[in-house]
């Protein structure tokens, strides 16, 4: 017979709203806020799937989730006059990019670069499969 040594614990519905709240930040880990709270995180992911944590809560919770994930409000100075078009400096041309996949190889002293069209992707495959046979 096994005895528990702990009796379960109970959380409030307000807990769970404030464990809720620390996950949804941008970035969060839920293991760790489960950790920095003092619960398990298995725990948590069951309340984020929604196991006993009432909807009532989530609705509860809505303005405390707005308020921790809203960024707050940076007011940055803008120079009264901006400089006239002409003044600007050119704008650099865009280089021309073409999408290829590049190999590089080497076995013993042998060393050979490769650049092969993306456009062929699964001809270098195979020639590659074929290569290395």
């Amino acid at each position: 017979m096994h005895v528990n040594r702990k009796p379960r614990r109970r959380h409030s519905e307000e807990f769970k709203a404030r464990v809720m709240a620390a996950c949804s930040v941008p970035g969060a880990s839920v293991a760790a806020v489960a950790q920095s709270f003092g619960v398990n995180d298995n725990l948590v992911h069951q309340w984020r799937r929604g196991r006993g944590f009432s909807v009532d809560s989530r609705v509860a919770a809505a303005p405390a989730l707005a308020t921790a994930c809203a960024p707050d409000f940076v007011a940055l100075a803008m120079p009264a006059t901006l400089p006239a078009p002409a003044e600007l400096p050119p704008a650099p041309a865009a280089p021309v990019h073409v999408e290829k996949i590049q190999l590089e190889l080497k076995r013993g002293t042998l060393a050979v670069s490769v650049a092969w069209p993306l456009s062929a992707a699964a001809d270098c495959a195979t020639w590659l499969r074929e290569l290395l046979r």
